[in-house]
């Protein structure tokens, strides 16, 4: 970028990136308030579905308010944005 500042982009799976700066919180959508944060920035055209028809498996809240959902869980979306290898993240998944 002309401003000299490097942008880090979070893979959030097939083939999506998220710049990691604008990350507020990575959360499971299986709670209630999530569901319901969920379906009312719907309703506003704040959300970016990137699980590509997949089951929905974390949501990614970002400081411009938009949610994205991603088929990838918290935990791998967290060792992915802590720079942990994939195969630490494939021995997790399997345990």
């Amino acid at each position: 970028m002309s401003n000299g500042k490097e942008i880090h982009l979070l893979n959030i799976g097939f083939g999506n990136m998220v710049s990691a700066e604008r990350i507020l919180a990575v959360v499971s959508p299986d709670t209630a308030p999530v569901k319901r944060l969920v379906q009312e920035e719907k309703e506003r055209g704040r959300v970016v579905d990137a699980s590509f028809g997949r089951k929905t498996r974390a949501v990614l809240i970002l400081d411009s308010g938009h949610l994205v959902l991603s088929a990838l869980t918290p935990e791998v979306l967290a060792n992915r944005l802590n720079g942990r290898s994939e195969s630490y993240e494939e021995e997790e998944e399997n345990v």
